[in-house]
């Protein structure tokens, strides 16, 4: 199992594919897949079949996986970036490797 640099919760920009350009914030991240959902971005249409939960049934919009590998953090200013650990007294913290901040 790899690490995955990218958390729920972070801002990012999509550097490749379909969507290229487009910004969100990560609702999940699928470790197993290498893949993370994002708010707003890959939405696909799926049909469904009338339910207790939606008794009229019909075509729901939402978001589908995106790989890791075409995603970038976003720093607070805006900037994309990598992402890198080191050790700060005894904890380990991720840090932006283009302004060196702590994220």
């Amino acid at each position: 199992m790899t690490k995955l640099k990218i958390k729920t919760g972070d801002t990012v920009r999509v550097i490749a594919g379909d969507h290229k350009g487009s910004e969100g914030k990560v609702q999940k991240v699928l470790i197993d897949k290498n893949k993370a959902i994002v708010e707003g971005i890959n939405m696909v249409k799926k049909h469904t079949k009338p339910s207790a939960q939606n008794p009229q049934g019909g075509i729901v919009e939402k978001e589908a996986p995106i790989h890791i590998s075409n995603l970038s953090l976003l720093t607070s200013k805006g900037e994309t970036t990598r992402v890198g650990y080191k050790m700060e007294g005894d904890k380990k913290v991720r840090f932006s490797t283009k302004s060196n901040e702590v994220i």
